[in-house]
């Protein structure tokens, strides 16, 4: 793949329902993540991208998450830039997150 994939909300539920291997990171601000995240999300951080990358098998599922689903895009990018295979960012962002899913945000 040469490009990150658009994801829904509901799309990365059953990801998550089906799959096992799904690596969600979410590329907000360290407060807004400390605040309220989707569980079991890696805060991803300029400092700890290289070990993510070390930690991550390429062919893994990576959904990216940020505030509204644009600045996701880039980061996304850079992942499949890198060799990350199936790289997608979630529509909305964690506000849809928050909107659709507050079950299972901490």
């Amino acid at each position: 793949m040469d490009t990150f994939q658009h994801i829904s909300v509901a799309e990365v539920l059953s990801k998550l329902n089906t799959q096992k291997l799904v690596k969600i990171v979410d590329i907000r601000d360290p407060q807004s993540f400390t605040d309220a995240h989707i569980e079991d999300s890696l805060h991803l951080t300029d400092s700890v991208l290289g070990n993510f990358m070390q930690q991550t098998d390429f062919d893994t599922p990576v959904v990216v998450v940020c505030y509204h689903g644009r600045s996701s895009q880039g980061a996304a990018q850079y992942l499949v830039e890198q060799g990350f295979e199936d790289v997608y960012s979630m529509d909305g962002g964690f506000e849809a997150w928050r909107r659709e899913c507050a079950f299972v945000t901490k």
